[in-house]
């Protein structure tokens, strides 16, 4: 946010700069506005042409560019309006060291003059711009992206079954077999001793009819008289 509001402000200076740049001097007291578009590419002339003819209209262009991109923060288009301003300014510094013969900056006002120094500087000002502004595309990919709390998370694969996001802790147990869990036999009595035939493995279903059948002990009867033996 500081980045673009910086930038702007320096490419604001920079397109104003230019677009006041032909108002002042140039060359040996000529002001810019008197310098054809023309010129520029057939070469410098005497004539003073219009204020919309002159070289004032591609700073104009420009500058409503780099108006354009501030709006919409798009350096590019604010980049480009700082090569447009600072190609102009070199197209006319050629063309007039080959009308003068050599370009000059004397103390006297007979050399460049400080609107060619103005239209530069707005040109390397509006670039500087464009290389501080952030642009939008950072926070407009932040804006698309969803937020990654509010993403579902996924479930738990076949090697880690008994944890769950987010916090990773022991969940249920998920079980693989399709078989029912196996169950401890819990009869402890006679006939599960070391001579005793070994029973069914745990878990196995059980055989009524070939499973072996528990002895319990038997207890002796009472006499007629009612005591119990001894």
């Amino acid at each position: 946010m500081i980045r673009n509001v910086l930038g702007s402000i320096v490419a604001l200076l920079g397109a104003a700069a230019a677009v006041l740049s032909p108002f002042r001097d140039w060359y040996d007291g000529r002001l810019g506005r008197y310098y054809g578009v023309d010129d520029l590419f057939t070469g410098v002339t005497s004539a003073h042409p219009g204020v919309l003819g002159s070289i004032l209209l591609p700073f104009l262009f420009a500058a409503v560019l780099a108006v354009v991109g501030v709006v919409l923060r798009f350096r590019p288009l604010v980049a480009l309006a700082g090569v447009l301003v600072l190609g102009f300014t070199v197209l006319w510094m050629v063309r007039q060291g080959q009308a003068a013969g050599s370009l000059t900056v004397t103390g006297d006002g007979s050399g460049l003059q400080l609107g060619v120094a103005g239209a530069a500087g707005g040109g390397v000002l509006l670039l500087l711009g464009a290389a501080l502004m952030s642009g939008r595309g950072r926070s407009r990919r932040l804006a698309d992206r969803p937020d990654r709390h509010e993403q579902p998370y996924a479930a738990p694969g076949s090697a880690d079954p008994d944890t769950w996001p987010p916090t990773r802790e022991p969940g249920p147990s998920v079980q693989t077999s399709p078989w029912p869990e196996p169950e401890v036999d819990p009869y402890v009595g006679p006939g599960r001793g070391p001579s005793s035939p070994p029973g069914p493995p745990p878990g196995a279903p059980r055989d009524p009819d070939t499973e072996p059948t528990a002895t319990y002990p038997v207890q002796d009867r009472p006499d007629e008289s009612g005591r119990p033996p001894r």
